[in-house]
């Protein structure tokens, strides 16, 4: 399993190369090169050329790839491009419904990380999750609700969507995958909704968010960071776990292998190596 914490995975179009460096340099925790939902139909084929210029023109860059859903017709293309390149160190495998699927991607050596987007991949998500070469899921909001006839943006929609979240963490967890990643938020200009987002996407037990704009970025990492306190309390617990002794007191709590566990977690989330 790959533990590394990804709080912000932003997405750039392949039709425009020329964002790729823009989108590498922006911070991100990892950027997703799209040659799916982001390319219009007319530019599939110029988009996959692009992105196979920039990988062989850029051999140090490390990226991951959105590529086409298993019915089109690029499908098989995108991943021998994706399997021809060591900078392109992970694939999302959209409208994801079955274990077969994944099966076709991860035979290019990639982690996959699948993408459920229907009720058909809901449904299907315990065998999708324990399926050779995931890394870690995530899901599409809009397709999801457009599939099974949510009213987007409503409470009640979001009530439902949740139900799909703790699909997505109990399965990661007993699949033994990194923790998922939360759909991307639409509404680019409304910061303070997506900084409500990310917090609840944290406190959810998700890692991060998909994301569509190099500004929803920051906005997310600071959402992200642990408060002050936290990182304190977490930091006297990693000092105190340093005597060697199994369990001990911090601040009146008795610190074992769980406390032990959350506080290491938020140092990570800050950015810090904890001891």
């Amino acid at each position: 399993m790959n533990s590394q914490i990804i709080r912000s995975a932003l997405f750039v179009p392949a039709s425009r190369p020329e964002r790729i460096p823009k989108a590498l340099a922006v911070g991100a925790d990892a950027v997703i090169v799209d040659l799916e939902d982001a390319v219009q139909e007319s530019l599939k084929v110029e988009a996959r050329a692009n992105l196979d210029t920039f990988l062989s023109s850029n051999p140090e860059a490390r990226l991951l790839v959105r590529i086409n859903a298993p019915e089109h017709a690029g499908h098989a293309a995108d991943i021998e491009l994706c399997g021809r390149h060591a900078g392109v160190i992970g694939v999302l495998l959209p409208k994801v419904e079955c274990a077969a699927q994944v099966a076709r991607v991860a035979a290019c050596g990639k982690p996959v990380w699948p993408i459920i987007e229907s009720a058909a991949g809901l449904l299907e998500l315990p065998s999708i999750a324990r399926a050779n070469g995931v890394e870690r899921l995530s899901f599409g909001a809009l397709d999801l609700g457009l599939d099974l006839g949510l009213s987007s943006g409503s409470v009640a929609a979001e009530r439902i969507l949740d139900q799909a979240r703790y699909a997505l963490l109990l399965h990661s967890r007993t699949a033994a995958l990194a923790a998922p990643l939360d759909s991307v938020f639409p509404a680019i200009e409304d910061r303070e909704g997506l900084t409500r987002t990310a917090r609840d996407a944290r406190d959810m037990g998700f890692d991060g968010l998909l994301c569509i704009h190099p500004t929803q970025v920051d906005t997310i990492h600071r959402a992200l960071c642990p408060a002050p306190e936290e990182l304190d309390w977490a930091r006297r617990v990693m000092a105190a776990a340093s005597s060697g002794e199994g369990v001990f007191v911090v601040d009146g709590q008795m610190v074992d292998a769980p406390v032990l566990g959350r506080a290491r977690r938020l140092l990570q989330r800050a950015g810090e190596s904890p001891a």
